[in-house]
């Protein structure tokens, strides 16, 4: 059964509603999403994850429907606190679906691991003495994994870099490795450290540093999709939205909390899955500099011929489906399933295309109605909550919040008393 994102009336089930019927649309057992029911990690299982554990921590995990990819429809699993980012996310993927939803590709999984070699007579001479003996240090790396390169993955090349440092210059050399559908963190660690003592020797230095770059640059994905201007509204909201981007693209203050609207997107499901949110948002933020040196957007937006607007995403992608938590949660490994990938370059892609649509939803809400309409009408229930509002009091609280624009605990609280007092 193939999936399908399309769900009506989906946000008004009950959690286990939801849930069911995410299960049934994505064409797995109704089970095979049950750990989301408890969080899907015990206490036990949780102490041998980390060090020093005396419980776990709980994060509302959502389904952003909607979305098409490469002409497939996709459920996407999104784990986040904060309000309105799977709302936005699914209203996006609406929209795009219309021009035939999201299209991606992506680069090999290459990840990078350093080998830093410090008082170096001859730095540019260590260099080409390093590149000579490329073949001998590959060799020597790939020796450490023989299962990835048996999957077709391994070391793909060697590449030396002098670096000029205020305490002198460095020879660094850069093992390039592609690491099929891992994140790839210790396998090139591993790496490093087998080669470390040669690359020393060969260069004529002392080894320091020997770890993985998470300026994964050479491990790119990418998408692209069309959001038609009948349904945004019209040519100048269109222009609007080229104008709000493109501010993003030259001023740094601007970038930042655009590239953090993509994040929102990103990192929701980098995290549902099990994968290293730290790693990928340490490579999208270095790639943000860009050849220029200057902080700027992520993503582009454009006008088609058509008049419609083009929206494009690019960033590094270093996520896998091996090693790690995605291997052992079973909340992960329920997110996984349901989004039906295989490789993680799928994943990678499919990650991306969350990230454009998370964008693309803030600067429409900007370019339009202003940001905190829709946002704080859903943190309203988190303030009407934190008052004590019950379920049934939830939606009556929440409606006088927005009504007065007053989105604050003291007002919820106020309110709450006149619901309760005996007059009414």
């Amino acid at each position: 059964m193939t999936t399908q994102s399309r769900i009506p009336d989906f946000r008004d089930e009950s959690p286990d509603g939801r849930r069911a019927l995410a299960a049934e649309s994505a064409g797995i057992p109704p089970d095979a999403l049950e750990a989301w029911s408890s969080g899907g990690l015990g206490l036990e299982q949780a102490d041998h994850m980390i060090e020093n554990v005396v419980g776990t921590f709980g994060m509302p995990i959502g389904v952003a429907t909607n979305f098409t990819v490469n002409g497939a429809d996709v459920l996407v699993p999104m784990a986040t606190e904060e309000p309105s980012v799977v709302a936005a996310a699914s209203n996006a993927a609406r929209i795009a679906r219309e021009r035939g939803g999201f299209h991606t590709s992506s680069s090999t999984p290459i990840m990078q691991a350093q080998v830093q070699v410090l008082d170096v007579a001859d730095p540019d001479g260590a260099r080409v003495r390093l590149l000579e003996a490329g073949e001998e240090l590959i060799r020597l790396a790939n020796d450490q994994d023989p299962q990835l390169v048996s999957f077709g993955g391994g070391v793909r090349d060697l590449k030396v870099r002098t670096v000029e440092g205020h305490t002198g210059r460095y020879v660094v050399a850069h093992l390039v490795v592609d690491v099929r559908d891992a994140m790839g963190a210790n396998a090139v660690n591993t790496m490093a450290e087998a080669v470390a003592d040669r690359v020393g020797q060969i260069a004529g230095g002392r080894v320091l540093l020997r770890i993985l770059t998470n300026k994964a640059d050479m491990r790119l994905a990418r998408a692209r999709a069309v959001f038609s201007a009948e349904a945004l509204g019209g040519a100048e909201i269109v222009g609007n939205l080229v104008h709000a981007a493109a501010l993003a693209e030259t001023d740094p203050y601007r970038a930042a909390t655009h590239n953090k609207g993509i994040m929102n997107g990103i990192t929701a499901v980098v995290l549902a899955t099990g994968n290293d949110t730290r790693a990928v948002e340490a490579g999208a933020h270095s790639h943000a500099v860009g050849a220029r040196g200057q902080y700027a957007a992520l993503s582009h937006f454009e006008v088609n011929r058509d008049g419609d607007l083009v929206g494009t995403l690019e960033l590094p992608m270093p996520v896998g489906l091996v090693g790690g938590a995605t291997t052992v949660h079973a909340a992960a490994q329920a997110a996984v399933r349901m989004l039906g990938v295989s490789t993680a370059s799928d994943l990678a892609e499919i990650i991306t295309t969350v990230g454009l649509a998370q964008n693309f939803a803030a600067l429409r809400a900007l370019a339009t109605e202003g940001i905190q309409r829709g946002h704080m009408s859903l943190h309203a229930r988190n303030i009407a909550i934190s008052a004590g509002a019950t379920a049934e009091e939830i939606p009556e609280v929440v409606g006088r919040l927005v009504a007065d624009r007053a989105i604050r605990t003291d007002r919820a609280e106020q309110v709450l008393a006149d619901l309760r007092s005996p007059g009414n």
